[in-house]
């Protein structure tokens, strides 16, 4: 046992002798290696020394040998400086160029710490080391500004661990990606760009390393802008390069600054006609290429520059050029630019299709291109490719090419760039007979989606197949194109059917209570929408919407507000149907008495009691305008909503919160606190001391229109002020404002033409003075007696009350009384006795004459 001990104990001296003897070992050599980098440094600037070439390369490469592992962070501004001063050297001495691709050899290896707080402490000096090493470029050597550039991608590149010394730590992955950002690296690569004219295989190399650097981080996209890194992508992006990577890198590059970068710089640094034709150029050769991801990417940009330099584009004739490519191949073209092309009817032809229908749109923002668009039968073509296969001609059906889902998606572009170009060349749509395409695809697909759900009434769960969308599309175009106003646009679509069309697809729509879904409700608003469009200045189109279009528009009302905020377009849809009585119904009376008979203006008093605020206005008016029709008022007077309240009542209740919300000046009651201005808002008071422009309305004007006021007040002027149902003394103190409103409102404009002139500094004359002074104190003579009035009102409704309250207690006293009469009668009951007198007693005090001669002396 003792021996064993005696044997451990050496043991573990040792160990510990060895560690500490490590450790002093390893501080050691960090100490020499820091000596030694400031040994270099001196050796290598010192005047006595500059010149030993021998000695300089001898103690750099001694250097670098010990750094193989990774330079240490708080070496870094040594390491910059012995590189700077090495690619000085090399200028004239090519011996420092194997030391400086060493050295950048090694920076593609993370960098090392000591300590933990290395990263933070030292994150300053990574900085500047790696903005000095990006400035190497400027070493004409090829071997250096490969390795350079190697170096930087190897910066995205996993790095396999490193045995290290003990003590150091390798960085966290993330860490020279993060001081790369923090540099001008990404900005010296960009404009080295020009130094690299004759080593076509190291720019190929540096634009790879630019596409990574602008792809990773939005900062590196700044810096390269800042560097004019999208007009320098764009003008060296031709350059010859048998295996087309230039143009790949550069289109990518460009690409990435326009999505990452600041997208108004892009545009601004390619707001010229070098870079447009450069572009022109690329877009037309990458058409040679057997792949059409440039020819994508270059149309990705080319739409987002035509955002703002549309104008560029048809100057350089690109845009001409871009439009025929986009009715190729619906149409043949002759043009040179077509001879070169081939579609394979690919993915990518596919999505270059699209792009360039996209694009269509995007270049309709500017009205010259419409001309183009004219010459080059845009219009013909759309309409061709969104025409289902049925409608084709012979030679038509044997070009189209695509897959069913790729026609599809066409035939849906196409409807969206059609509802967005042919507002601009509605001449063009009328002779190639637009509307009649439209009305015969909307046909085909409710034909199609009937079929649809006949034959598979079990599986299509939700009714309306599979043409929904392209119903949606079609509307959709129909409503841009009613949207102008062209009266000849409109005419011809009545003369084909559309508003028995649009009701049946309404009714068809509406009969599958399964079809709540947002393509549906948005199908059915803007169907009523151009309706509404239609009729709105036609009675003869009123004529035609008729019964049936009062009977679609009945059923939608009585849908109600319950879905109003449900999230799916039931509030758009509310309001448009609101509408279409109003275009579609209104002044019509055949119409109107027919939409009477069915309820009509009870559902919309109905909507108007129990519905959200922001359609009132528009409900009032409604009903405003039908109040013209005699037959109307029966209707408004006998309605009741489900509290029993009458229509005055809903009526002046709004009037009560539409005065709330502007803060007019009222007292308890409701009644006119101010004489001065018994209809002045809040607002109205705070404007009293500005002048306003003469093409400005003034505030008693503009008020008119802002709310319910006066749309209540002439519902009123039709349904009279004197015998209402259903109104309270509160009520009736509203009402008596309501009937003073015209004259308060003719006041309150002459007190704004008064205090204008004053603030003008504008004395009227005698006469006019003296009017102005009339007309003021006629309106506060007037409010005064509306005061009067109320407050009269509001007296007999205490009269009444207090009444009232007298009855109620005389009523209780006399049931006390009987209480106490019929507890005194069963008393009597009480001693069981025979006697006869007693008996008579009692029943004398139940004959009903003793009781009623009670009743009177209480």
């Amino acid at each position: 046992m003792e021996t064993g001990a005696v044997r451990r104990k050496p043991d573990t001296l040792v160990v510990r002798r060895t560690r500490i003897s490590d450790e002093k070992q390893h501080i050691h050599q960090l100490h020499n290696k820091s000596f030694e980098l400031t040994q270099v440094i001196h050796l290598l600037e010192d005047p006595l020394t500059a010149n030993l070439k021998e000695r300089h390369l001898f103690a750099l490469k001694k250097l670098l040998r010990r750094s193989q592992i990774g330079f240490i962070l708080k070496e870094l501004t040594g390491i910059a400086t012995i590189l700077n001063i090495c690619a000085e050297k090399a200028k004239d001495h090519h011996e420092y160029l194997p030391i400086l691709c060493e050295a950048l050899k090694i920076c593609s290896l993370p960098f090392l710490k000591e300590k933990s707080s290395d990263e933070l402490n030292y994150a300053k000096d990574g900085i500047e080391f790696l903005s000095h090493m990006g400035c190497l470029m400027r070493v004409p050597d090829a071997d250096v500004r490969n390795q350079l550039v190697d170096t930087v991608k190897s910066f995205y590149n996993s790095v396999a661990p490193i045995e290290l010394l003990d003590g150091l730590q390798v960085t966290s992955p993330g860490y020279r990606l993060q001081l790369l950002e923090h540099s001008d690296l990404a900005q010296t690569l960009l404009l080295s760009m020009a130094a690299l004219e004759n080593q076509p295989n190291i720019k190929l190399k540096l634009l790879q390393t630019l596409q990574f650097l602008s792809c990773s981080s939005d900062r590196n996209c700044v810096l390269m802008l800042n560097a004019r890194g999208a007009e320098t992508m764009c003008l060296h992006m031709n350059e010859d390069d048998p295996s087309n990577q230039t143009l790949l890198r550069s289109s990518d590059i460009l690409w990435n600054l326009l999505e990452r970068g600041c997208r108004e710089e892009v545009t601004a640094q390619l707001n010229s006609m070098e870079c447009i034709l450069s572009l022109k150029e690329a877009f037309l050769h990458s058409f040679g290429y057997s792949d059409r991801q440039v020819t994508n990417v270059l149309l990705m940009i080319i739409t987002a520059i035509a955002e703002t330099l549309s104008s560029l584009l048809i100057e350089s004739l690109f845009a001409k050029q871009l439009v025929v490519l986009a009715t190729f191949p619906e149409l043949k073209n002759h043009n040179p630019t077509m001879c070169n092309i081939k579609i394979n009817y690919s993915q990518e032809d596919f999505q270059t299709k699209k792009l360039l229908l996209n694009l269509l749109v995007v270049m309709s923002n500017d009205s010259a291109v419409a001309q183009i668009y004219k010459e080059e039968r845009v219009i013909l073509a759309l309409l061709t490719l969104m025409k289902p296969p049925g409608a084709l001609s012979e030679w038509q059906t044997m070009t189209r090419d695509w897959s069913a889902s790729q026609q599809e998606a066409l035939q849906l572009q196409a409807l969206m760039t059609l509802a967005s170009i042919t507002p601009l060349m509605l001449d063009n749509y009328m002779s190639c007979q637009g509307n009649t395409c439209l009305l015969l695809l909307l046909d085909w697909c409710v034909q199609q989606d009937a079929e649809f759900d006949h034959v598979n009434t079990v599986c299509s769960s939700k009714g309306w197949g599979d043409k929904k969308v392209q119903v949606l599309y079609c509307v959709r175009v129909l409503r841009s194109v009613t949207s102008t106003g062209d009266e000849s646009v409109k005419q011809d679509l009545c003369d084909q059917g559309i508003i028995n069309q649009l009701l049946g697809i309404l009714m068809q729509m509406e009969a599958n209570p399964d079809d709540d879904d947002v393509v549906t409700i948005e199908i059915m608003t803007d169907v009523q929408l151009i309706l509404a469009v239609l009729c709105e200045t036609d009675m003869h189109r009123k004529e035609l919407f008729g019964s049936e279009g009062v009977e679609m528009v009945v059923h939608f009302l009585k849908k109600g507000f319950h879905k109003f905020y449900g999230g799916l377009g039931h509030n758009k849809l509310t309001l448009t149907t609101i509408d279409c009585v109003w275009s579609c119904i209104v002044g019509c009376y055949t119409t109107e008495d027919y939409f009477l008979a069915k309820g009509g203006v009870c559902l919309l008093l109905d909507l108007l009691s129990a519905g959200p605020q922001r359609i009132h206005c528009i409900i009032l008016a409604t009903v405003l305008e039908l109040c013209e029709n005699p037959n109307t008022l029966p209707h408004i007077l006998t309605w009741r909503d489900k509290a029993g309240h009458t229509a005055p009542r809903i009526l002046l209740q709004l009037w009560r919160e539409e005065e709330a919300e502007l803060n007019v000046s009222r007292n308890q009651h409701g009644g006119i606190a101010d004489p001065q201005g018994p209809l002045l808002s809040l607002h109205q008071r705070g404007q009293e001391q500005q002048s306003l422009p003469s093409n400005i309305p003034s505030p008693a004007v503009l008020e008119l229109s802002e709310n319910l006021r006066a749309k209540i007040y002439s519902i009123f002027c039709k349904i009279g002020f004197q015998g209402l149902p259903g109104l309270s003394a509160m009520h009736y103190v509203t009402l008596s404002i309501v009937r003073r409103y015209l004259d308060f409102k003719v006041g309150e404009v002459w007190q704004e033409i008064n205090r204008e002139l004053s603030l003008e500094g504008v004395k009227p004359i005698s006469p006019d003075q003296e009017a102005l002074s009339t007309i003021t104190e006629i309106m506060e003579d007037t409010a005064r007696r509306v005061t009067s009035e109320q407050s009269s009102i509001m007296e007999q409704h205490e009269k009444e009350e207090l009444s009232q309250e007298e009855n109620m207690y005389t009523e209780i006293k006399a049931r006390w009384k009987q209480q106490e009469l019929t507890a005194k009668s069963s008393k009597s009951y009480g001693p069981k006795t025979p006697k006869s007198e007693i008996l008579k007693e009692v029943k004398a005090w139940d004959r009903p004459p003793f009781k009623a001669a009670v009743q009177d002396n209480s």
